[in-house]
């Protein structure tokens, strides 16, 4: 307690030092996707999708473990056996949730400026999340531990690219029962974008969302309008939903915050081995977990989900930015779009190093996301080994690629000015246009600077020290990390829930529910 008082009061001073920042003023913070959403099957056949779907729900049902679910189900007008806990869901229950759920989700955020509009067309980026381990050059791969949780929350809240904060690192170094207390505190008193807060019980959840509450000075009603948290809940393909899954839809629903349904689903190995086939799966359990969300609650935000890549058939192990992900990608988009839902997409990596390999993987399926229209594109910076590590060099190399797209969302001016017919007239064939006063008037802002890359030419790299990007961006994170002051909503959070977490930690905490 003495070392976290002494750390508030280091802050304190650090901000008196240095003056608040001003405004935030960037163009990454509130991205509309530019393209044109691509499509990779035809209507007809995405209709085909949706309706074998439904015939998966009606008549092999998913499998629900959780009592309070499958009587949720059954008040629904489902066909529940309790014996083998299926669940068969009819196509009208399907269309009754679907005609309840939201289509535009307001994301609050303790700075106003940091809040999003979560609907198809919006672009949102959201870091590399739930990884068990940490990497970077200096320090080599580590268990997940409290330090490395805080310092990539802190890496998340440095970079307006990143829109909504995630688990990027699991403290392992806490204990379970209370690491939802560390986890959320880092959180508030770090970050002013929107949170996220597990599912994995109802106490941890409900305790997570007061200490939200304690932090922001919210009643009952003000946390109720629009959402603070979002969780992802993820199904146990094929065709099954857990315990603190299905109990999280419920509670997330209930107290009006947002559940991201999204199937795991692995062509080949936990779902057919065509990308069609794994996207009738994907699309039955994610319409599943939609339909349950309603239930608990008509009108309650929720979100469309995919992650769907394929697996290597030689080992097993999870295949990222192949041709079969962004084909999954592009087609999940059309599946969410034809629901008319917000959706989530995700990159990934299955290199062990920010290597090409890591970049090519990552890069890959972030144009799958963003062609494929993905409201939030998740795991989009830093993910390494398939989601077992947390790279900080991976993180700030794909900051540069999210930034390069975001910068596609600037309009590019084509007016009689910008076309510059009197720059050509000025310069002789053969010339330059370094000197002209079109280019002297534009140049300090004309072009992205890029955050890693070195565009120096061969002698002045060496001069330089031959650094590899890689190596670069230890510098610019280890940077990052040492200017890092809280942003101002932060100021007294720590106060405001110390007391809480104190007394709910000496009573036990909370485990999570099985």
């Amino acid at each position: 307690m003495e070392q976290r008082q002494s750390e508030r009061q280091g802050r304190s001073r650090s901000r008196r030092k240095t003056g608040e920042a001003g405004p935030v003023a960037t163009p990454y913070i509130h991205l509309r996707n530019p393209f044109v959403p691509q499509e990779a099957y035809s209507a007809d056949e995405i209709a085909a999708i949706h309706e074998g779907a439904l015939r998966v729900l009606e008549e092999l049902g998913i499998r629900v473990l959780l009592d309070e679910a499958r009587a949720l189900y059954r008040a629904g007008g489902a066909l529940v056996d309790e014996t083998s806990q299926m669940v068969r869901i009819g196509r009208e229950m399907v269309s009754a949730a679907l005609a309840t759920a939201p289509r535009s989700i307001r994301l609050r955020a303790a700075n106003p400026e940091r809040e999003q509009d979560y609907t198809l067309g919006s672009m949102l980026f959201m870091a590399g999340a739930g990884c068990p381990n940490a990497f970077d050059k200096e320090r080599g791969r580590r268990p997940g531990d409290l330090k490395s949780y805080l310092e990539t929350l802190r890496l998340q809240q440095s970079f307006d690219v990143i829109h909504m904060h995630g688990p990027s690192v699991e403290p392992q170094d806490v204990a379970i029962h209370l690491r939802h207390y560390e986890m959320m505190r880092g959180q508030l008193e770090n970050c002013d974008k929107p949170l996220f807060a597990y599912a994995r019980g109802r106490q941890q959840v409900e305790e997570s969302f007061e200490l939200i509450r304690l932090a922001r000075g919210l009643d009952e009603a003000a946390f109720a309008d629009g959402v603070w948290a979002t969780t992802v809940i993820n199904s146990n393909s094929p065709r099954q939903l857990d315990l603190p899954m299905s109990r999280g839809i419920i509670d997330f629903a209930r107290h009006g915050q947002m559940s991201i349904i999204t199937p795991f689903c692995l062509a080949g190995a936990m779902a057919p081995i065509t990308v069609s086939g794994a996207l009738m799966l994907q699309h039955a359990e994610a319409l599943a977990g939609i339909t349950l969300a309603q239930l608990a609650k008509a009108g309650a935000p929720v979100s469309y989900g995919g992650f769907l890549s394929n697996v290597d058939m030689k080992s097993g192990s999870p295949a990222f930015g192949t041709p079969e992900h962004i084909r999954a990608c592009i087609g999940s988009g059309q599946l969410a779009r034809y629901i008319g839902l917000p959706w989530r997409s995700a990159t990934g990596a299955a290199s062990n190093t920010a290597d090409a390999q890591a970049a090519t993987e990552t890069v890959m399926a972030l144009w799958g996301a963003v062609l494929g229209g993905a409201t939030v594109t998740v795991h989009s910076a830093g993910w390494l080994e398939g989601g077992l590590t947390l790279g900080y060099e991976k993180f700030i190399l794909d900051i540069e690629a999210l930034q390069t797209v975001a910068e596609l969302v600037r309009k590019d001016p084509a007016d009689e000015a910008a076309l510059g017919f009197d720059a050509i007239k000025e310069v002789q064939p053969g010339g330059h246009f370094f000197s002209t006063a079109h280019t002297m008037e534009r140049y300090q802002t004309a072009f992205y600077q890029p955050l890693v890359a070195d565009l120096s030419n061969h002698g002045s790299w060496t001069e330089a020290g031959a650094l590899r990007a890689d190596e670069r961006a230890t510098a610019i994170w280890k940077q990052k990390l040492a200017d890092f002051v809280p942003p101002a909503s932060s100021e007294g959070v720590a106060d405001r829930i110390a007391d809480f977490i104190e007394q709910r930690s000496a009573a036990g905490g909370a485990k999570p529910e099985d």
